[in-house]
Order: C-alpha cells, then structure tokens, then sequence
C-alpha cells in the first residue's frame, strides 16, 4: 500500500493553531511603581486575586536599561494586560518597554489589553503632552548623547505604543470612589477573560485547519451583516469539532461571546431550555451575573431586547428541534450588527426553516487523513508501524472518512497484537462497534415510522439503486418515500449522488441492518428483512420465514443450489421485496401475491407461476431466464412500472401489452430469439424508456407509435429490422433514438421531423440507409416542403451520428435547425467529395468525426468552438482550413484533437510531417498557455503517418516487448510542476495492418497511457487508433498543472520529485517506439525554447 509521500504535509501540524493556547496567568499588570504600587495598583492586584484571576504584579524594584526576560515571558503568557498609566509612567523605559511589548503580543497572540487612565487625561498620552512629552523628550536628549539611532527608534516605537493604547477602549479615573471603581474593573476583566477560557478542540486536530478555512469564507467577519450559518453532516462527522476551533479563533473580536454546547441534549431535561437560556445571557453580558428566566417566552423576549444592539458570537451545537432555535436565536433582528451566530445539527431542514441560508455540509475525511487520524489514536503517531499497514488500510476502509469511528475504533485497538486487530476488524463486519452505532441512532430515532422503515429498506436492498425506480416500489408499499428520502437527505442518513442513486454512508447501512438483526437476534425468520447469505439459506431450506419477513435478498457468496420447498415462500404472506442475484433455487415456486418488486435473475421456468397474481407489483426483473412466454396471470398488472426481460434468448414474442397502463420502463436488451413486437407496446402512453438493443431476430415492430411519454428508444444491434415506424403527432418528447448497426434499415419516416426535443440521434453502421428522408410539407404530404422557417427540424439536436450509412451527399443537413446546440457530428464513411460551406452554420460544433471519407478532398472553415476533427482514412484529402490556420499562423485555437492518418495527400500539399508538425506544436505549447474546462484532461492530440519519435524528444526507446514501455522521471529540488507540460509521443502498427473501427468495443483499439507522479496514479488517458493501415506517430501535450487536478486530494504546492509514465497497447496495436519530455512554458517571451529539466533515470533501450 502506498502510504503519505514525504513531501505532504502533515495535516495535524498544519491544525496547530487549534492547540490550547496554555496561558500562565489571566492578568499582568504593568504600571509604574513609585506612583501606585501602594496604593491604587496594589489594591487592584488584591481585588483581582480575590476574584479567582490569576495575577502577575512585579514586586521587584527595576535597575538597569532592558526590561527583565522573567517579565517578557510573563507578558506573553498572560491572556490579558492591563496598562495603569500615571503621572511618571513614561519616565520609565521598563514601563515603555512592558508597552511595547503587551502591544506586540496583542498582535501576535490576540491578547487583551485593557488600559486605565489613572489621574491622567488619554489625551496627553496619545498626543505626548504634560508629563509624557516632558518624559519621552528627556529620553531623546538622553539617546542623542549616545548617537546611537537603534536607540531614537526605540523612543519612536513608545511614541507610536503610547498613541495606538490611548486609543483602546478602557477607564478613565480623574478622582473619586477607588474601591468602587477597582469594582467595576474587576467585573469587566474577569467577564472578558471567562470569554476567552479555551475550548478543548479535539486531541488531534486532523484535517481541521482547511474546514476552518471553509468556514471563514461564510463567516466573511469583514462585512457588518447579521450573519446565522448552520454546519450539517452525519453524526460524528465533526460538526462540533469545527464549531469549536472556528469559536476559539475568532471569539475575541466580538462584544461577546457564548458556546451553547449540547443543546439537544440540554432541552430534553426540565426547564432545560430556560437554563440555555439563562446561560446565554450570563456568558453574553454577565459575568457572574445571574438573570432571572422564569419561562421560555420570557427567556426568548430578554434574548431579543438585551442583545440587539450588541454585537456577538452564538454557537448553538447540536440542534436537533426548531423549538430551540425560535427560542435561543429567532432572529438576525435579535443581535447587534456584525454579529455571528453558528448553528450545527444534523438536519439541515432545520436549517432551512429557520431562514438560515449559508450552510456548510461536512466532508468525510479522505485517505490521508483518516490514516493519519486514525494512527495518532492506534499508535500515538502520525504513521503505523510497516506491519499494520495493510490493516490500517483495511480501518480506514471500513470507517470512510468519519472522524467519530476513527477515533473509537483507532483508541480500541491501541496496544493490541496483529491477531487482535485481524478478529477485532472481522467482528466489526458482522455487528458493529456498538459505541459508533449509538452516536449514529440518534438521527434514526428521531424519525416517524414510515421513514425509519423506508430508511431499513435502503440499507438492507436499494443501496446504489435508481431513485426514482425505487420510490415507486417504496410509494406501493405506503411509505411517502418522496417526503421521507427528503427527510433522510436533511437528516445526514442519505445521499442522492449526481446520477440520482441513492447511497449512504457504510456504517449507516452496517447500523441499519444491525437495527434488524436484533428484531431477532438467534431466529432471522421472524426478522423483517433478510440479506445476509447464511440467513436467506437457514429461512429457505429450513422453512423458518413468517409473516414479519417484508423484504428478501439473496446474494450467495458463490453459486449454491438452494433446495426449497413450495411453502418457502408462502409462509411469507407479507413478502413485499424478492430479490435473487445469483443463487440457483430448486424445487417448486410459490410466489406471495403482495409482492411489491420481483428480481429473478436466470429465473430457471418458461413463464411465472399461474396462481401467481401480484395485483400490487411496481418492478418485474427477469433477466438472462428462460422466461418464453407470460403466465396467465402476469398480462395484467395496472401497477407494473417497469419490466427487464434483458438476456432471456427464448422469449420470441411480446404480446398485447394493453394490461400495463402505467408502464414506464421496458427493457428487452439481447433477446436475441425476440421475433415480434405487439402493436400495444406503439401507445403506451407512460412508457419512457424502451430499450431493443441486440435484439438481433427483431423483424415486426409497431408500424406506428403514440408514445405520449417516451424519452428514450434504444434500437441498436437490430440488424433484421428494416423501416423505422411512423411517428404519430402525439410523440413529441422523444430526446434520444439508437439506431446504430440496423444494417437492413432502408429508410426513415418523414415524419421523424416532428420531433422538436430530440437531442441525440445516431444512425451508425445502417449501410442500406443512403439518403435522409426529405421533410414533407404538412399541408400537402405528397409534395415536398422547402419552407423550412414555419416548421423547426431538430432545434434541440446536439449529437447526430450517421457514420457508415453510405451517404452520397450533406444536403440532408441544410434544414436541420440546430446550429446553435448541434456540438457532435459523425459523418464517417460517406461519399461526398467536399464538405459543404454551410456547415460552419453549426456555430456550437465542437468534435466533427469525417473517419473513412475516402472520396473527400476538402475541408472547409469550421466552427471556432471546434476541438477535434477525425479525418483518419481521408485518403483523398488535400485540403483542410484549419490545419493550415495553424501551420500559417501558429494558432490552435480551441483544437484539441486530430486524427490524420493515411491521410498522406493532405499532408503532401501542405509540406507537412511529423518533425514539422511537432516542432510547431511545441512551440505554440511554450507560448500559450490554454485553461481547461471542467473535465478537460489534455490540451492538444493529434495522430498523423511516420515512423520515428520527433528529434527534440532527448528521451525516447524502442521497447523490447511491443506491449509495454515505461519511463521513470526524476524531477529536479522543490519542483511543483508550474508552467510545464509533459509530451508523449508513440510509433504504433498493427499485427496485420488492418483495424476495423468498431464502436462497441472502445477500448479494445488503441493503448492506455498511466501517469503516476510521486508514486501516486494521478492521470490516465485512452487513445483510440483507427485504420492506420501503416506505421503512426502520435503526439500529446498536458499540462502537469492540469494533470494534478485530476487526483482529487492533491496539494497544489505539493514538491514533484519523481515520475513514471506507462504505455500499455492493446492487441492489435504494437508500440514501436515512445518518448516522454518535459517542456516549460515561456511565459515572458525568452528563449528557453526546448529546454528540459527532467533526468530519466531507466537509460536503456534508448534510441
């Protein structure tokens, strides 16, 4: 296992400035002796110490020119200072000195510094005047003598400490009542110091520092707003922890401050929230200072009207109810401007109806870091030992990044042996450490009983399904599952991923199957739900299921024959879910009828049981069986949303489908022996999705279809099928069509124009299909329309591939109104001699696919927005405007990608070849520097004919094994990578020179290029070769900037001290030779062009 690099930075050092500061004392105080050490000084000193303030007062008289280090280090580990400035303070250089110092740790050590203006007036000290002008220009007259200017700085720097501390805010004592003035001071201090009494943060501050910094952004404490921020997450997560080092750091620039810790748990006691409340205002304004709350209202109302001129700091953790927010925090009206107030819980719907907008959800901890933390708990270091690294990984795993079972489970294994830790881990995959499942029960607990059940059936059978497949199945059951995953998500208990899968973390699914295991803990037949593999077998060989059993999956660890009896199953009247994966069950088959969702796969039968009536199924999955026909009582199931008869080569028809009205979802992918098609499925008015693919014997389909609903129509691979149905007015939200490799298709309707949302259309490999059909006018069908403004053809198009269809000419493109969304086309193997001029119209094109044009000889301005063009094959072709653009002007543009094989005509005319084109290519990557969008991973690509890597690559091989060839890189000190960009380069062949371009197989043609720096995977990239017919040479630049982002944790400033590139073909391809070189950018114009800086380190083999 590849462990931290040297070079990262080490995450609990980087989270040092959330240790405790451990001051030695709360006050020092610094005054001058002569005038108050007796008096004013000594009597404050004493108040002070009575209060329970630890106090540093020197008792020492002071001789000599510099201040002593004994004060120094009691100044900088005191929390507050407090200046008593008197008539001769200033004709004391200690005095000055303590000044200047207590200033400087201000600064640096956010003290407090609190200044008394003792029988003196401020305005005399900020402006140097009476006895302190007198003073400081007795100090100048003495430095002067001494000509020493380090000394005339000094007098400057008290100057500048004198005026900058007259400015604070403190007290001013002309005359009068001492003891009574000493009185308020000591409140004041002691209110200011309990403010600032650290909060333990966490023991080790892992990965802390970069979620502070998250947090000061939403905070932005620069702006005067009333700002409240909610930190969400999972339970154990480190909302807390987060609260309370964003607390402890900025506490200090408000008026006041206050910490409500366990609020969910401090209501749930009698008169709890009163007693938050009361706490609130004693932290926020009072010191010692009790506040009489007698009910929540009133506590709510005295909230309200004492704070909202002051400006504050509000923690309220772990909030679990909006009772205690309207309560404690109803309101930005509440609180003073500037002030801050910091809400964590685990539902962010509370959030929501608080009116609380800025929200901070909580990251899981990524590998480094959980290892990290996980170390310091085991092993009390930042790294483990070499011979538990393998079962550190296995922790880290287990735990996915939560700080709470790092933690308790890192402190549960400290000390202990390998065997311990092995049986340790083994036991946590059974029954979970009970420590971590009570902090995560919590948010379960809190929910209604539909959720909770809605939350058991995702954890035990739809984790990583569809959502919107499974809220139909959850919605038969009664659950409300739209409002209750919405719960879920708010509560931290589910994640909806960006391709609507429902997840959640793994040790919420270990906590809700172990919340069904002790329904019945010895006896899993009288559980409500089943999917551990030596239960399922216990229930159905042993006939131990009963009516509490709703949900079964069975996903044995290898093929097994479960041997069953017929009562198996009907002894589980209330079986809504039937999942089988893999087993191979034996025996009869007595399906409940209140099943819900039935996935069979390779279900053994020709058709489902005939009593089998499931009057209340939403999902039926029978992939790969040997279904050939319906049972009699499976053609009408008005519930049924979506069948996937996927793989069953026996099924030969699909009758009248009129008994699914609500079907939605139709899957037949590789049936194989599927012959026809019934004229119902044409109007299923729900039907969305409907998939054919590779349904290779397919000759009868509907010769029109109504599909009110239908998004998506998959017909790949149906090479019997010969015309395409009309398309009846109704099928207007049709998005995509697969019609790649119908290689009888003839013809298209016209009446395929009717559809205005249709985004993706590919016609692929239908080489019978010679022309597109012409758009007939609607008011006369037997004419043709060239009126082509008062009918939009395709306005929402962005995809069109129609490669290999034997096209003779592009004018079937003129009426298509996509040019400002069309941004891939495929023209492949057409026959058309000249691309037409009016193809620049598609002004958003950004990949044009012309592969095995033979007979096309010109390629005329295309979009600007265009970044890769496939001309391989293209023997014919001479001319091309855009390579010549930047063999003219040395502008790429947006071109990113290019495929010139055996396209020798072209590069013929244009005097091109490979040394040419790469010395260009380098030239423009040295000067221009090309900033990638999201997803982008390289920034120029081309592949053109030669036999030889380009002269300027100074490292370069012929491998001895064609199938393989790597480098390994050594990078010179302190090198990050900045404005430098790799290059490759490989001379490719094949066995027979022959490579059929096949669009279903991608990655079979062409070779993988890994990128590994530091040890580290941080970048790899598919080439796809097509038809090179002889030897190639292909070329690439990537930036390294660029690369890096790819690997998600990455330190930007991370040191680069080595790296290793691979290059791995697949069969046909052959490697001949590769070269890798660094190349930096010049960025100011000098000439550094073709310097390199890398050592390769693997010397043989050269060329």
């Amino acid at each position: 296992m590849a462990w931290m690099s040297n070079q990262r930075a080490s995450s609990s050092s980087s989270s040092s400035s959330f240790s405790p500061t451990r001051w030695s004392y709360d006050v020092f105080l610094s005054f001058r002796g002569e005038d108050t050490r007796n008096n004013f000084t000594g009597h404050l000193y004493t108040a002070l110490c009575q209060r329970g303030l630890n106090t540093f007062m020197d008792d020492e008289l002071r001789r000599g020119e510099e201040i002593a280090p004994t004060l120094i280090k009691a100044i900088q580990e005191s929390m507050a200072s407090i200046v008593v400035f008197s008539e001769n303070y200033a004709s004391s250089k200690w005095c000055l000195d303590e000044l200047a110092c207590i200033l400087d740790c201000k600064e640096s050590k956010r003290q407090i510094v609190l200044p008394i203006f003792y029988k003196v007036d401020p305005s005399d000290i900020r402006n140097q005047r009476g006895s302190f002008g007198v003073a400081l220009s007795r100090h100048e007259a003495n430095f002067k003598g001494n000509n020493s200017s380090s000394s005339m700085d000094r007098v400057q720097r008290w100057r500048a400490a004198l005026t900058q501390a007259a400015n604070f805010s403190g007290w001013h004592f002309p005359d009068g009542h001492e003891s009574k003035f000493i009185h308020n001071i000591v409140e004041e201090i002691s209110l200011q110091t309990s403010n600032r009494t650290y909060l333990k943060v966490a023991k080790y501050p892992v990965g802390l520092e970069s979620r502070v910094r998250d947090m000061d952004e939403l905070l932005s404490l620069g702006e005067n707003d009333v700002r409240m921020i909610g930190i969400w997450g999972l339970g154990g997560i480190g909302k807390t922890t987060i609260a309370k080092a964003v607390y402890g750091s900025i506490a200090h620039k408000f008026e006041g401050n206050c910490f409500l810790a366990n609020v969910r748990e401090m209501s749930s006691m009698p008169h709890g929230l009163v007693e938050l409340q009361k706490t609130l205002l004693s932290d926020i304004l009072g010191g010692n200072r009790k506040f009489k709350v007698t009910s929540v209202d009133q506590g709510a109302n005295t909230i309200e009207t004492r704070l909202r001129n002051r400006r504050v700091l509000l923690v309220l953790d772990d909030v679990d109810h909006r009772h205690q927010l309207d309560n404690l925090a109803g309101g930005s009206n509440w609180f003073g401007r500037g002030s801050r107030i910091i809400v964590t819980t685990r539902d962010k719907h509370l959030l929501t109806a608080h009116g609380v907008n800025l929200t901070y959800k909580v990251k899981e901890l990524d590998f480094y870091e959980s290892s990290e933390l996980f170390s310091w708990n085991s092993f009390k270091r930042d790294k483990p030992p070499n011979d538990y690294l393998k079962l550190v990984g296995r922790a880290v795993c287990y735990t996915k990044g939560l700080p709470l079972a790092l933690t308790v489970l890192g402190s549960h294994l400290c000390g202990r042996s390998i065997e311990e830790w092995k049986d340790a881990l083994d036991s946590y995959e059974i029954i979970p450490n009970k420590e971590i499942q009570e902090i995560l029960k919590i948010s379960f607990n809190g929910l209604e009983h539909f959720q909770k059940e809605v939350f058991l059936d995702i954890a035990c059978f739809f984790k990583g399904e569809d959502k919107d497949q499974i809220v139909d199945i959850l919605r038969s059951c009664d659950l409300f599952p739209i409002i209750s995953i919405r719960v879920l998500i708010d509560k931290s208990l589910l994640v909806v991923n960006e391709h609507n899968m429902l997840t959640m973390h793994d040790l919420l699914e270990d906590m809700g199957k172990e919340i069904v295991r002790q329904e019945s803990p010895t006896e899993p037949g009288e559980r409500s739900r089943l999917w551990f593999h030596e239960d399922v077998y216990h229930v159905l060989t042993e006939q131990t299921g009963s009516t509490k059993v709703r949900g079964i999956l069975i996903n044995m660890p290898k093929k097994n024959d479960v041997s069953m009896s017929a009562e198996a199953f009907s002894r589980m009247k209330n079986l809504r879910y039937l999942i089988n994966l893999n087993a191979s069950l034996t025996g009869n088959v007595d399906l409940p009828n209140e099943l819900r969702l039935l996935n069979w796969y390779r279900y053994p039968l020709q058709s489902l049981p005939s009593n089998f009536h499931p009057k209340k199924l939403v999902a039926l999955k029978m992939p790969s069986s040997n279904i050939t026909r319906f049972g009699q009582g499976s053609t009408k199931l008005g519930t049924l949303t979506s069948m996937d008869f996927s793989g069953c080569d026996k099924l030969e028809e699909i009758p009248d489908f009129t008994g699914f009205p609500n079907l939605e979802k139709l899957f037949l992918r590789e049936c194989t022996s599927l012959v026809g098609i019934h004229e119902s499925v044409g109007f299923l008015e729900k039907l969305v999705s409907l998939s054919l693919q590779n349904c290779s014997s397919l000759t009868r389909f509907p010769t029109r279809i109504g599909l009110k609903s239908l998004k998506i129509l998959n017909m790949k691979g149906c090479r019997m099928l010969e015309s395409f149905p009309e398309i009846e007015a109704g099928t207007m939200v049709l998005e995509n069509i697969t019609l790649e490799c119908c290689e009888n298709l003839r013809n298209l309707p016209s009446s395929i124009y009717k559809l205005k949302n249709l985004q993706e259309l590919e016609v692929r490999g239908c080489p019978k299909l010679l022309a597109f059909p012409m758009k007939v006018n609607p008011e006369n069908p037997s004419s043709v329309s060239h009126d082509y403004q008062n009918s939009l053809v395709f306005p929402r198009l962005r995809f069109l591939r129609v490669g290999d269809c034997n096209l003779s000419e592009c004018e079937f493109l003129m009426p298509f109104n996509c040019g400002s969304t069309l941004t891939f086309l495929d023209l492949s193997g057409s026959s058309f001699v000249s691309l037409p001029e009016w193809t620049s119209t598609f002004g958003s094109l950004e990949w044009l696919i012309l592969r095995d044009c033979k007979k096309l000889q010109e390629i005329p301005q295309l979009s600007p927005c265009i970044k890769g063009v496939n001309t391989g094959g293209c023997k014919s072709l001479e001319r091309f405007s855009k390579l010549s653009n930047i063999l003219e002007h040395n502008s790429q543009g947006s071109l990113q990608y290019s495929d010139l094989s055996n396209c020798h005509k072209l590069l013929k005319s244009l005097d091109l070849d490979v040394e040419k084109m790469a010395s260009i290519l380098l030239s423009h990557s040295q000067t221009h520097q090309h900033v990638p969008s999201d997803g982008e991973c390289y920034e120029f690509s081309i592949i053109l004919p030669g036999n030889d890597i380009p002269k300027w690559f100074g490292h370069r091989k012929q491998p001895a094994d064609p199938n393989y060839c790597d480098f390994n890189i050594k990078f010179p000190p302190n090198f990050t990578g900045k404005n430098t960009r790799l290059a490759f380069s490989a001379v490719f062949g094949t066995i027979d020179y022959t490579l059929p371009y096949d669009y279903d197989d991608y990655e079979r043609y062409g070779f993988h290029v890994r990128v590994f720096i530091n040890g580290d995977e941080i970048f790899s990239f598919h080439e796809h070769i097509i038809s090179p017919g002889s030897d190639h040479v292909w070329l690439q630049y990537i930036s390294l900037s660029n690369m890096r982002h790819w690997k998600r944790y990455w330190n930007e400033e991370e040191i680069m001290y080595k790296c290793e590139v691979r290059f791995l073909p697949s069969e046909p391809i052959l490697l001949k030779a590769c070269g890798v070189q660094l190349v930096y950018l010049d960025l100011g114009g000098g000439e550094n062009f073709g310097i390199t800086i890398e050592e390769i380190i693997d010397e043989n083999n050269s060329i």
